[in-house]
């Protein structure tokens, strides 16, 4: 949780600091779990908590590569759509999915740096959009699948 201090910060900063608590909460989910557990199937969609991380994954290059840099989705190496970012590979370990979302983190953290709040990606199906508009949308949907996530994780940890 921020402390108060967040509130004196520059807005820009508040946004860092609260999309960085949600990746943070996101990625703990895991956290002390069997592979088996965290590729538990619960739902009748694809939505396991792995999954969640790797879509999360998935997430971020969405919003900050192909966004900012234009590049398409298959020059970054990511689905072409988000149902089939849940999609769990045999290779895919706690480990490996949690590897590549803390990069993905830190390569949109780099991406966004250089960029202001109301500054345009061009990248996006949407068309152009301010970065506080993806900085938005991130959290809604880092906050959403976090939910899930708790809600996932409360129901394997007490079977």
């Amino acid at each position: 949780m921020p402390t108060m201090d967040v509130l004196d910060r520059p807005f820009r900063e508040q946004f860092d600091v609260f999309l960085d608590e949600h990746r943070r909460g996101l990625e703990a989910c895991l956290e002390g779990l069997t592979e088996e557990q965290a590729r538990r199937s619960l739902v009748p969609s694809r939505t396991t908590l792995l999954g969640l991380v790797k879509h999360a994954t998935f997430v971020e290059k969405v919003w900050f590569d192909e966004a900012v840099t234009c590049r398409s989705r298959a020059e970054i190496g990511i689905p072409d759509t988000p149902d089939e970012s849940f999609v769990l590979d045999d290779e895919d370990t706690i480990a490996s999915v949690r590897q590549a979302y803390r990069e993905a983190c830190e390569a949109s953290r780099k991406a966004a740096s250089a960029l202001d709040l109301d500054d345009l990606v061009h990248g996006n199906r949407r068309g152009p959009l301010p970065l506080r508009w993806v900085y938005l949308h991130m959290l809604r949907e880092l906050a959403q699948h976090g939910g899930h996530a708790d809600i996932l994780r409360e129901q394997i940890l007490s079977a």
